[in-house]
């Protein structure tokens, strides 16, 4: 039987434990406990006899800073062998095969960090949506989502071995230019309504995003990644959660609505 734990402790770097945020789940937990709490209670309470904020300009420093970040993060492919990744022992890449340059296990590690890190500013997404009294936009899918996914990158960058978590990272980013990409056009005006005749499409591509991430954590499986397959499951279960309510909020907004 696969020992996990020594194989966690084999591939994993353990500098990541002095990384803010890192030393235990304590942190993450307390931050994601803080978000519902306010989210669900506190903030629809304090905004309920006081007028929507604009917040304009702010959306718009906002939504673009997250552009830029995950541009960034996206072009982190150019510099990985990712056939080399799969074909390696254990899934990981070798030092000679991250960059022709040199190795970028820190690079690649430090962004693993960014990215979790975006996650926890990616509540404020929810937040705003309170001070602009946008209810509609607080469903059980955006607050599971946002919640679930703080605390899904926190176990990839903290107990996944090797590089596992770059494939995910990358999809994700991607998804998240284009998302970022309709709030930023939203957040400049009515004028500019016209150019977002694509929503819909934003949800496919988030539908289709979750496909992929099921294949390729299969596929960890079947090429016996030395993944704790625990933290496969869980990962498993939850991407199906999110095809779930997508698909629903697909089907709810856009299908039968144009049945009406």
């Amino acid at each position: 039987m696969t020992d996990y734990k020594e194989i966690i402790e084999e591939f994993r770097d353990p500098t990541i434990d002095s990384w803010p945020l890192m030393s235990s789940p304590g942190p993450i937990l307390s931050i994601v406990s803080i978000y519902l709490l306010f989210v669900i209670k506190i903030g629809p309470k304090l905004m309920e006899n006081r007028p929507a904020f604009e917040l304009k300009n702010f959306l718009i420093i906002y939504n673009a800073s997250l552009i830029i970040f995950n541009i960034w993060l996206a072009s982190l492919v150019t510099s990985i062998d990712l056939s080399a990744l799969i074909h390696s022992k254990g899934c990981r890449l070798q030092n000679h095969q991250l960059s022709k340059n040199g190795s970028l296990e820190t690079k690649l590690s430090k962004a693993a960090w960014w990215y979790f890190f975006s996650k926890i500013i990616e509540l404020l997404d929810t937040v705003l949506f309170i001070l602009r009294k946008k209810q509609n936009q607080l469903t059980f899918l955006h607050i599971y989502h946002h919640s679930i996914t703080a605390i899904f990158s926190w176990c990839y960058l903290k107990l996944i071995p090797g590089e596992q978590g770059i494939f995910i990272g990358i999809i994700n980013a991607a998804v998240h230019i284009i998302m970022y990409t309709y709030y930023l056009i939203s957040a400049l005006g009515p004028k500019y309504k016209k150019y977002l005749w694509w929503k819909k499409y934003m949800t496919l591509v988030q539908l289709t995003q979750f496909g992929i991430i099921i294949t390729y954590l299969l596929f960890t499986l079947v090429m016996d990644c030395g993944v704790p397959k625990v933290l496969t499951y869980f990962f498993i279960i939850n991407t199906v959660i999110f095809i779930y309510l997508f698909s629903n909020f697909y089907k709810k907004t856009y299908i039968k609505h144009k049945k009406v």
